[in-house]
């Protein structure tokens, strides 16, 4: 198993790349993508190939800004399972694609209707499995999140998967800056903490600095996007 790098977010035709792939099972892998909307169909059919190239078992979109009405535009060969949280304006959505190659049953849904985040519940290869795909808002982030994982909590307490945008770093070291965090996301550790959920990424790579953002204005670089799991579950994931 593994969780491998290229983890540097950038505009590339006008979308944005973020965590690159991590575990879920000797058979399994995930992609989580920050997309930047795809309501042009140039940039629908760019992210598709793009995702066929990288044939992920799972694909998590963040800011697909797909309204409810236009969801169906948003196809892949290969991933025909598209679960989706979108709303009447065309902004946020988040989107869960599934590979027709992969043995996914899926048991429950739920849909934030501001398309912030989806959770989808099943089995992946027999295995019972959490998966939270999340676009957290820009301001209030560690806040906004904390109050969702307390909300989730009796939906993640096993082998849970959470991934996506937060917009936050979480630690000193998501901060070439090393600015301190602040108490809003010192009080959200505390609740991964209480939740038994830890930072995957981090605690592989406790010492490695690789950021997701650049900050123009501030001329910094940052990790806001994460993927966080069960700290049981670590056994599963590896350094590439």
């Amino acid at each position: 198993m593994k969780h491998t790098g290229q983890e540097t977010k950038e505009t590339q035709e006008n979308w944005k790349t973020s965590n690159r792939i991590t575990a879920l099972s000797p058979h399994a892998s995930m992609l989580t993508l920050n997309v930047n909307g795809l309501n042009s169909p140039i940039k629908r059919h760019r992210v598709a190939k793009w995702i066929k190239e990288q044939d992920p078992t799972i694909c998590c979109l963040q800011e697909t800004h797909l309204s409810s009405k236009d969801k169906h535009r948003l196809r892949v060969k290969g991933w025909k399972t598209i679960l989706q949280a979108n709303t009447k304006q065309k902004k946020a959505g988040v989107a869960i694609l599934i590979s027709d190659k992969t043995d996914f049953k899926i048991r429950q849904v739920k849909r934030d209707t501001e398309g912030q985040y989806i959770m989808i519940k099943g089995t992946l290869h027999q295995e019972e499995i959490t998966l939270i795909n999340i676009y957290a808002p820009n301001t209030g982030a560690p806040k906004f999140i904390k109050q969702l994982l307390t909300n989730l909590k009796e939906d993640s307490k096993n082998n849970t998967i959470i991934v996506g945008e937060l917009n936050t770093p979480l630690t000193s070291m998501d901060r070439s800056s090393r600015q301190k965090i602040n108490k809003q996301t010192v009080e959200l550790n505390e609740k991964l903490k209480e939740l038994d959920l830890t930072h995957i990424y981090r605690t592989l790579h406790p010492k490695t600095a690789e950021y997701t953002f650049f900050s123009s204005a501030h001329g910094t670089f940052s990790r806001i996007d994460h993927m966080l799991g069960n700290k049981a579950s670590l056994y599963k994931f590896k350094k590439n």
